[in-house]
């Protein structure tokens, strides 16, 4: 952690809205004039899409389990580098993965291809990561204690599987059935990697949907906001000192289940998250501003 060059990561699996959560961020970030980093989580991940097809045959005929989730598919050293040097000196290096045409187009690229190494712009503020493995700790690694502020996006099981197939279905080209077998096969490594970082965090975002999703395989409709509620929960550790009262007020229809725990209407989350988020990234980018005054003053 570091009160010069603050790190934001928002961690989730495959579906669970993290992509969604940086546009409450990047929207905060413009309304409080905040010059941030962006670093996707998928940038870090260790084979490009036919390399890791490879590897993925290699281990389906060892019998062996792989899979995004976990570290043989994963440059976990690199990203915890780049938090790490981004804490002490406001610098490191980045890439991204090129998942669509548009974005390959772009580029100049492939698709599925990573672009090049570069270093992250000198001007910048804090840093943002949207991904995986933004609270992860293993035996050799650990990228959560560089982060300032963590917040977990962890709608119900079956929903994120859902969200995942429609995501992958639509805006990737895959096939759903292919969707579900990668789902199942990332199973040991989500439990291993994925859902323990979010004890870690400091405040969970969880959509529960209304509707059935008894079977999250058939391809049906994402369920609305309106067919949903979302769990806000503070973990014990939190650094988001949000004011209860204040959210019970601004949020309608909104209610505490627990004291660390608020329940909102789906179609209130983004609401929500500007609320509890936007007075913590201010406080981190406060301190950040008086230190870079006192390091300029005469």
């Amino acid at each position: 952690m570091s009160a010069r060059h603050p790190i934001i990561a928002v961690t989730g699996s495959s579906g669970s809205g993290t992509s969604s959560a940086r546009g409450v961020f990047a929207a905060v970030f413009e309304e409080l004039g905040v010059r941030a980093a962006f670093v996707e989580g998928d940038s870090f991940h260790a084979f490009d899409r036919e390399q890791m097809r490879a590897a993925l045959e290699r281990s389906r005929i060892r019998g062996e389990n792989y899979s995004h989730f976990g570290p043989a598919a994963n440059l976990f050293d690199r990203l915890q580098a780049l938090f790490q040097e981004f804490g002490e000196r406001g610098s490191g290096r980045v890439r991204r993965y090129l998942h669509t045409e548009a974005e390959a187009i772009a580029a100049g690229q492939t698709v599925g291809t990573f672009t090049s190494w570069e270093p992250l712009p000198a001007d910048v503020e804090l840093l943002f990561y949207e991904g995986l493995h933004g609270g992860l700790v293993t035996d050799e690694c650990n990228v959560a204690q560089h982060v300032d502020l963590l917040v977990g996006m962890t709608p119900t099981v079956n929903l994120e599987w859902i969200q995942k197939i429609h995501r992958d279905a639509a805006e990737r080209g895959y096939d759903p059935v292919e969707v579900a077998g990668t789902i199942l096969r990332r199973m040991p490594d989500y439990v291993t990697y994925i859902t323990p970082q979010f004890s870690r965090t400091d405040v969970n975002f969880q959509r529960v949907p209304l509707v059935d999703t008894s079977n999250p395989f058939v391809l049906r409709p994402i369920p609305k906001p309106e067919e949903s509620l979302v769990v806000v929960h503070f973990n014990g550790h939190s650094r988001v000192s949000a004011n209860r009262d204040e959210l019970l007020a601004g949020v309608p229809g909104s209610f505490l289940s627990n004291p660390d725990t608020l329940v909102v209407p789906g179609e209130h989350m983004q609401l929500t998250m500007q609320l509890t988020l936007k007075p913590a990234v201010a406080r981190l980018v406060a301190r950040q501003r008086e230190l870079a005054a006192r390091r300029e003053a005469p």
